[in-house]
């Protein structure tokens, strides 16, 4: 079993347990830990008939580079839709789409997938190149959100934005030198936030194929925010607004 199959920390593997049980194949756990989380993982994986091994802490560790917090899992990759297309055609409410252009920490962008399961976004979509993929920090750093929201990587973000646009998708991207705050853009209907990397922001063509582009606006003295503060900002505004206009 390789890297790409592990994942680790108490979220990612009770989350693993909760959703896709079938795809895990083993269960590593710090058999010197008796607190809640430990039982708690241990009762989940016996109702859901899933092999778990009590190991010596340091080889857990060992197993998760020093990062397990004292449990790990050998895990199927799984795979919630194939292209952004899988995910368009099943949505029963308006798109509310994530967009990362060149987002390369994994932190960031498993704090991103959290952000897109708490504000329920349909998807997370990134570019395959010069992008974080989904590692197994990036999964603990989820806290289990890559296992609820679909993150799709796309060969060109370019065509892909195009191709929502044709979708009558509203390509928002965001911007320190946007147009609007992000308070006064409509995302009531079908949209797509585009967020770029921390510093850099989107890249040039990136931004040309935005519809519009908001700012967060700054009160203190720091210039910008972190990219998943970011989208957290954005995420619940789209949310807010749909909200309101529900009947």
């Amino acid at each position: 079993m390789n890297q790409r199959n592990l994942i680790f920390g108490f979220h990612a593997v009770q989350s693993r347990l909760r959703h896709h049980p079938k795809t895990i194949h083993v269960i590593y756990l710090d058999q010197g830990r008796k607190d809640k989380r430990a039982r708690d993982v241990a009762s989940l994986a016996e109702e859901k008939s899933v092999r778990i091994v009590l190991a010596e802490a340091a080889r857990v560790d060992e197993m998760a580079h020093g990062r397990s917090q004292g449990v790990v899992a050998y895990v199927d990759a799984i795979q919630l839709a194939r292209d952004i297309d899988d995910v368009l055609d099943n949505l029963g409410e308006p798109p509310l789409l994530l967009v990362l252009d060149g987002v390369t920490d994994p932190h960031n962008l498993g704090a991103c997938l959290r952000d897109a399961d708490a504000f329920g976004a349909h998807a997370v979509l990134a570019p395959k190149d010069r992008s974080a993929s989904l590692n197994a920090t990036a999964v603990k750093a989820s806290s289990g959100a890559s296992d609820t929201v679909p993150f799709i990587p796309v060969t060109n973000l370019a065509r892909s934005l195009r191709e929502l646009k044709e979708r009558d998708i509203l390509v928002v991207g965001t911007d320190q030198d946007g147009s609007m705050e992000v308070g006064e853009a409509d995302f009531s209907g079908p949209v797509a936030l585009v967020l770029g990397a921390e510093g850099e922001g989107m890249r040039r063509l990136t931004r040309e194929h935005c519809d519009v582009l908001v700012r967060i606006p700054m009160h203190g003295q720091v210039e910008s925010l972190n990219v998943s503060v970011s989208a957290g900002v954005c995420l619940y505004e789209a949310r807010r607004q749909r909200a309101r206009s529900s009947p």
